[in-house]
């Protein structure tokens, strides 16, 4: 579609052994403001691409830009060279030029594709992906919605980035304030001084924000209002999908319980929630019983609570949910910051029970032992290091002692009076079938220097670590991610699931994409199955494309380094 049209409208079904997608220029109108997309198939989301596992399929993609393209089929178990990662498994599409992406369907459940190229996925280059199971669904349902979530500006995203490089906080308006201070809303005064002296804000949340972003649920805003029907009693599947470039969503339907089934496509024993945070790239299915004639609000409210999309399921069309309003937004706490003593494993230091010092200068080193039950311990403190993290000026942190934090209620989920889903509560419904202990640790630190908006991965943008990290291929590796910033990453590995070591045992999770939250960390075990070189990065599109990105490579009979 090439005129002037919108192109968020409802994308079409494609189905079958081939299929065609062709990447153009698209007009699109959102929230009154007129932009520019890059679309499949002329839509924002593109066309939902309907599988079956076990079947083989021809992805052919027509690249109509003038200038290079990819699509990656995020999730997917496919041969490296059709896993769509410019650089690292194949040379991209050319202009003009069209590729073909065979691979045999290996899986269920609900997915996602996008573009790995430049900034494309950031103006619209995505769409979802449903695969049927081969036997019966393991949790039957009625009707089925897919529920694509994302974040859109009329503005470049290469000017976004320019702005946060210029100022970190460039989009954040929701700093405190001395009228917040003074109606006890904000931080009490100490606190502040203390984040002040640390030259840290307990609201830097998200770094693009409602400021510059329009929410969106199907390609449609809160007046668009899209609506998915129901008739009251049935079981009605919905398969969330983050597909936004910089935003995690918290979602609930307010007064309707959901009953998670599904994370990242892979089949999870049923656990009811009020509500859950979704990161950047993450997949959860989920199935709600509405049982009045009475519309229900989806709720997709962003991190910060800068904004939010508010969609309708309904017994008929032209019915219209209620708006909530937008909840306080939160403020990063110690434990955000790898700070909190209670966590902490103090070794030798005999500390029991301490508090946080925060009065000390921010370059003091830590004392190593308890002042009158408190502790001077500085994120700024670089002695804190691991020996793996390359020491320079992408590293401005270092969590001083970071923890599991895989049982906690996600960031500004922590005092709300309902259910929330976390990540210890997931439990696979089929064991893995790779039980074996791993034989080979690997620490990852996650690191930033948020000032100057530097991402890396221990200390280093992918340019600074030429090498890929190896695996034996069948290896089996326990791998832990540790985040030295005070934001959450949503991590992805391609080609490979792994289970996250969440206290389940046999029946660990298996995920394709984890958050790993603010000073946390988080461990999962890996087999490396899969040969070939392998994207593994923070879905966070402008910590992607500033330096947190490795590669992954999977060889037969080489040693791992």
């Amino acid at each position: 579609m090439m005129g002037a049209a919108p192109s968020n409208q409802a994308p079409g079904v494609l189905s079958g052994e081939r299929i065609e997608l062709a990447i153009g220029h698209t007009p699109v109108r959102i929230n009154g403001r007129m932009g520019h997309a890059v679309t499949a198939n002329g839509t924002m989301p593109g066309p939902l691409i309907r599988l079956r596992e076990g079947q083989d399929v021809c992805l052919s993609v027509r690249n109509t830009l003038g200038e290079d393209t990819s699509v990656h089929w995020h999730g997917l178990l496919v041969p490296f060279q059709f896993d769509g990662v410019p650089g690292i498994s194949f040379p991209g599409i050319a202009p003009g030029q069209t590729f073909d992406y065979r691979f045999p369907v290996r899986q269920a459940g609900t997915y996602w594709y996008h573009s790995h190229s430049g900034m494309q996925e950031a103006m619209g280059l995505l769409g979802p992906i449903v695969i049927d199971p081969a036997g019966p669904e393991p949790q039957p349902y009625d009707r089925e919605h897919v529920i694509m979530l994302s974040d859109w500006s009329p503005v470049h995203p290469h000017v976004l980035l320019k702005r946060l490089k210029q100022m970190g906080g460039y989009h954040n308006f929701q700093k405190q304030t001395l009228a917040g201070l003074l109606a006890g809303r904000d931080q009490p005064l100490s606190e502040r001084l203390a984040w002040g002296r640390m030259r840290m804000d307990p609201t830097d949340i998200s770094d693009v924000t409602g400021s510059a972003y329009t929410f969106l649920i199907n390609g449609h805003d809160t007046d668009a209002n899209w609506t998915g029907l129901f008739t009251p009693g049935e079981r009605v599947r919905l398969r969330f999908i983050n597909a936004s470039a910089m935003t995690h969503f918290n979602v609930r339907l307010p007064g309707l319980p959901m009953r998670v089934i599904q994370a990242d496509g892979q089949d999870v024993e049923p656990v009811e929630t009020d509500e859950f945070q979704i990161a950047i790239a993450e997949t959860y299915d989920v199935i709600v019983c509405p049982a009045k004639a009475e519309p229900v609000a989806i709720i997709a409210e962003a991190l910060d609570r800068s904004g939010l999309c508010r969609a309708t399921l309904a017994p008929q069309a032209g019915m219209v949910a209620p708006l909530v309003p937008l909840r306080k937004r939160p403020l990063l706490t110690m434990r955000d910051m790898g700070m909190d003593m209670s966590g902490m494993d103090m070794g030798g230091m005999g500390m029991e029970g301490g508090t946080l010092d925060l009065s000390a200068p921010s370059d003091a080193p830590p004392s190593g032992h308890a002042h009158h039950g408190a502790m001077t311990m500085k994120m700024r403190d670089k002695s804190l290091a691991a020996p793996a993290i390359r020491m320079g000026p992408g590293v401005a942190t270092i969590a001083p002692a970071p923890i599991d934090r895989l049982a906690d209620r996600p960031t500004g989920l922590e005092q709300v009076d309902h259910r929330v889903l976390t990540y210890a509560d997931l439990r696979a419904l089929v064991p893995s079938e790779d039980r074996r202990a791993p034989t080979r640790h690997l620490d990852l630190h996650l690191t930033a220097n948020m000032e100057r908006y530097m991402w890396g991965f221990d200390g280093a943008k992918l340019s600074e670590n030429p090498d890929p990290i190896s695996f034996r291929h069948g290896e089996r590796v326990r791998v832990t991610l540790i985040n030295d910033t005070m934001m959450p990453h949503p991590i992805h590995l391609h080609g490979h699931f792994f289970e996250l070591v969440n206290g389940a045992g046999d029946k660990a999770p298996r995920k394709h994409t984890v958050n790993v939250l603010p000073g946390g960390k988080v461990r999962f075990d890996l087999t490396a199955s899969a040969l070939g070189d392998w994207a593994f990065h923070c879905h966070v599109l402008l910590h992607m494309h500033t330096g947190m990105f490795r590669v992954v490579t999977v060889r037969a009979g080489e040693n791992a380094a």
